[in-house]
């Protein structure tokens, strides 16, 4: 049997996305590709966005939000939601990166998230991110990286020197992955003294002199970055953002395994892949999305809102300007839930443009409300990986919830609010899945387990917003290389799509006030 097709793409998509920015860059591809348009927050959206149009945003370009406006939609009318993440845990490189000892050059590294780090020894290690470099027009531009040859490792202790049955590493002193020998550093630095870099350096210096500090131009607030990072590491960044070593002025680097994502098991039932928490749920999201709004007719019947966001730094708690407890979703919201009524399909652009005011402004009235009548009447689907039962340590899942390998979909639920599941909810995917002919599976923890959480409940709480945590079920979340089902990438992709479809009819049908 071949592998399913869903699952060969999610791959792909995994591969080439070993950073949050690699994600959305991808992710905002595949939106262009299915007709959605570009929009940027700082712009006024009155006179650009219309009902039947499908527009994306991005921030930081590590977040995207992507939605797409029914037809029918009027101020105050519901949004669908699914909301997922695009980090992942892993070893960030320090802004002070340059280390060396006993002769190897080493690279300084900061732990993000709450890694399994033990897997990440004897691993192909290599660096991705983004780089702030100068354009040579006085401005400062993003270029994404990825470099695919392994640069860096981290190995372990031989049995011989340690014995000891644990395996802890500490964080600090014993997670520094090696990038080469200190003689390559040296005769780099002589070769540079002998085509006369050196010289060139004492006679900047030399420039500078005088009471006054020289130029002003030659001031530097920070250390250079070929003082602060190895020069060979410098070069191969630069290298990998086509400009020269001196153009590069800081960067956001992680450390990623250059082993690629496939498809496994004897009968292809798995995915083997760094990431899957959480990049597996933002995949699905934005192919649940794009595959409800492909039909041309999609939307003309439609009276909602279909909406992805996915954000940053859920790993690390989601307090920063483009994660989830940040204003990006409310803003959004709200400048969607006062957009103008859709035009009947005889109506121009003309007359659609003449309900928005000279201040590009909706008519005011019920308006007013508007924000707070979405919020009541939309619904977010909390989308991140949930546990699968694990064979070889079965008795630490609650007998009566064992979640399967691609078994489908699992609802999350914690009577303590770890997750914002509730019955109104399970009615609902419930009935989604139903159409879409989907299994679905329930989960919750042991008594004496601890629980995670996800940004559900963070944004339940901020929009008052109905709220369900789902997940794809998965093995080993948050160590270097997962497992997940191949069949639930489809199953995934096709409960979302439901949920597009649906959630306008179904939205009144389970309401409880």
């Amino acid at each position: 049997m071949a592998p399913p097709q869903a699952a060969l793409d999610f791959v792909d998509f995994v591969n080439a996305s070993p950073t949050p920015y690699h994600a959305c860059a991808l992710a905002a591809a595949r939106l262009e590709k299915a007709g959605f348009s570009k929009i940027k927050e700082r712009d006024p959206w009155a006179s650009i966005l219309r009902p039947g149009g499908k527009y994306y945003l991005t921030r930081n370009g590590s977040s995207i939000v992507a939605f797409a406006i029914g037809k029918k939609w009027r101020p105050g009318s519901p949004v669908a939601m699914v909301g997922a993440h695009t980090d992942s845990p892993c070893l960030r490189i320090k802004p002070v990166s340059k280390k060396g000892n006993a002769g190897f050059l080493q690279v300084g590294v900061e732990t993000y998230g709450g890694g399994i780090w033990h897997s990440w020894f004897d691993r192909d290690l290599s660096i991705a991110g983004r780089v702030l470099v100068r354009d040579g027009q006085g401005n400062f531009v993003q270029k994404l990286i990825k470099v695919g040859k392994p640069l860096l490792r981290i190995p372990t202790l031989a049995i011989h020197l340690d014995r000891s049955s644990s395996f802890d590493p500490n964080k600090e002193n014993e997670l520094f992955p090696i990038a080469g020998l200190a003689s390559a550093e040296l005769n780099k630095s002589g070769q540079a003294a002998g085509n006369g870099e050196e010289e060139k350096t004492t006679q900047g210096e030399e420039e500078k002199g005088g009471e006054g500090g020289g130029a002003k131009d030659d001031f530097e607030p920070l250390k250079a970055m070929t003082e602060r990072h190895h020069p060979h590491i410098l070069d191969v960044i630069a290298s990998h953002a086509e400009v020269g070593v001196s153009d590069v002025v800081d960067f956001e680097l992680v450390l990623y395994d250059t082993q690629a994502a496939c498809v496994g098991g004897l009968n292809d039932e798995f995915v083997f892949s760094a990431r899957l928490d959480n990049l597996n749920m933002t995949y699905c999201a934005v192919e649940g999305l794009v595959a409800s709004v492909r039909k041309a007719d999609a939307l003309d019947n439609d009276a909602t809102v279909r909406l992805v966001t996915c954000f940053d730094h859920e790993e690390i708690g989601s307090t920063s300007a483009q994660g989830a407890g940040s204003n990006l979703l409310p803003a959004v919201l709200r400048r969607l839930s006062v957009l103008p009524a859709g035009r009947n399909d005889a109506a121009s652009d003309a007359s659609y443009d003449a309900v928005v005011d000279a201040a590009g402004s909706p008519p005011q009235g019920d308006e007013s409300t508007a924000f707070e009548q979405t919020l009541a009447r939309s619904f977010l689907v909390s989308a991140d990986m949930a546990h699968s039962v694990h064979p070889n340590y079965a008795g630490k899942y609650e007998a009566s919830h064992q979640p399967a390998m691609n078994g489908g979909p699992v609802l999350k639920v914690n009577a303590n609010q770890r997750y914002a599941t509730n019955s109104p909810g399970i009615v609902l995917l419930q009935e989604c899945a139903r159409h879409a002919d989907v299994p679905l599976q329930l989960f919750v923890v042991r008594n004496d387990s601890p629980c995670g959480s996800t940004i559900g409940p963070m944004l339940s709480a901020k929009l008052g917003v109905r709220t369900l945590d789902l997940g794809n079920p998965q093995l080993s979340m948050h160590s270097i290389r997962e497992t997940g089902g191949s069949r639930d990438v489809e199953h995934a992709i096709r409960l979302f799509e439901s949920f597009y479809e649906t959630y306008g009819e179904l939205e009144a049908k389970f309401f409880v006030d």
